[in-house]
């Protein structure tokens, strides 16, 4: 067991995970509903309007689409120059 620094909210824990146990459950539920959205409009979007669509943050955004479950989907992210955007 590592002592980690939460990716969502900074609270320190104990833990081998990214998140602390309680935003564990908030990142799932972010997560499904990313997945959802992704699955249900193909069309490309950009970080911003993807963020403004689902409700979740830019930050938890370019978190989430590292992560290799969501990889099927890097073809339907824009990225922008003037934007931080995700780094596939």
């Amino acid at each position: 067991m590592n002592f980690n620094k939460c990716s969502r909210c900074g609270c320190f824990f104990m833990s081998d995970s990214s998140v602390c146990p309680n935003c564990q459950t908030k990142d799932m539920y972010e997560m499904g509903q990313l997945k959802d959205f992704l699955e249900e409009n193909t069309s490309k979007i950009n970080i911003d309007s993807l963020s403004a669509s689902t409700g979740i943050s830019v930050k938890n955004l370019n978190r989430f689409l590292s992560q290799e479950q969501f990889s099927e989907f890097s073809g339907q992210i824009q990225k922008d120059d003037g934007n931080i955007g995700i780094q596939l």
